[in-house]
């Protein structure tokens, strides 16, 4: 097994957007590495505290073996972001300064063939990152229905050629189980024409990242998560969310603009009646991005985008 290692995306911009203050908790909600989690606790005062949530329990092991200068201001926490209302109760939070969230795999998860993360590695279809969730990439290969699997190809894969990808699951598993990513990256290759696989990305990229988020579900907890945030946060804290493909970042930008609007009262009533007020506002009306030298050093930096959003 590879040890945990993982290039934290725009690390010192999302520091900067977090504007650490004493006294106030703050959340990284894929600690992975631990990499921005180190940079938040460095900054912490003597009357703050550092949430670190991860679902991988090998993140949360690298993690506490990272920050072990500082453990004594940090509470872990091995699971899935969406439990963040739940931990901000339980542990009676009233002092949230900022949270932080980094969509998407960490190196490491892409660079451990057992995983079955990678089209790049032959490895069991996985693709969890909790190993001990039910469903793996496993179960969608082998018992989703064709109409299921083309719709997700296609929607979280934004694949165009979804209907012939489903189809040659569906025939291949017909004769045998799909049991490899090697297997799954050869059906989708044979699927896709030969000029469409000339140029591009790698053939099976769209459809691993599509079976990646169904097995992970996650599209489905990046609302909820904001929505946690931003009612929690104190005046002036921040959420700062970063995401790696624009089904992520569509989300990221309707849920900051459901807090962003005032009044919606009709134009031509003399007062408003419905009292609405904005809730938070927006750090910088675009994204931020990797710099030049980041992407030298990190390539896979490349689709990050950063949006930071204060509340007021």
């Amino acid at each position: 097994m590879n040890s945990f290692s993982h290039v934290s995306v725009l690390l010192f911009e999302c520091i900067e957007a977090l504007n650490i203050r004493d006294g106030y908790t703050y959340v990284d909600c894929t600690t992975g590495g631990g990499g921005h989690s180190l940079e938040i606790a460095k900054r912490l005062g003597p009357n703050s505290r550092l949430i670190c949530f991860d679902r991988d329990k090998d993140a949360i092991a690298a993690a506490k073996e990272r920050l072990k200068d500082y453990l004594d201001k940090i509470t872990f926490v091995n699971e899935n972001f969406s439990s963040l209302e739940r931990v901000i109760k339980e542990y009676e939070i009233d002092n949230l300064g900022g949270v932080l969230a980094d969509l998407g795999c960490s190196s490491y998860q892409f660079d451990t063939p057992e995983r079955g993360f990678s089209y790049m590695h032959d490895a069991r279809l996985d693709m969890r990152m909790d190993t001990d969730a039910p469903l793996s990439a496993y179960e969608i290969v082998n018992e989703y229905s064709e109409q299921k699997l083309k719709e997700i190809i296609y929607e979280y894969g934004e694949e165009r050629f979804a209907p012939r990808i489903a189809s040659a699951i569906c025939k291949y598993r017909n004769e045998q189980p799909i049991t490899t990513t090697h297997q799954l990256t050869e059906i989708i290759k044979s699927a896709i024409p030969s000029a469409a696989r000339a140029d591009g990305p790698h053939p099976a990229k769209r459809t691993f990242q599509a079976i990646r988020i169904e097995v992970n579900g996650e599209l489905d907890a990046i609302k909820p998560l904001i929505d946690s945030a931003i009612t929690n946060l104190a005046s002036g804290g921040r959420v700062a969310i970063i995401s790696f493909h624009s089904l992520e970042d569509r989300i990221v930008k309707q849920a900051y603009k459901s807090y962003l609007g005032g009044c919606t009262c009709p134009k031509d009533f003399p007062i408003c009646v419905c009292g609405r007020k904005p809730v938070i506002k927006e750090i910088s009306r675009k994204p931020i991005l990797p710099s030049a030298e980041e992407l030298e050093i990190n390539p896979r930096s490349r689709s990050a985008k950063l949006r930071v959003a204060e509340k007021l």
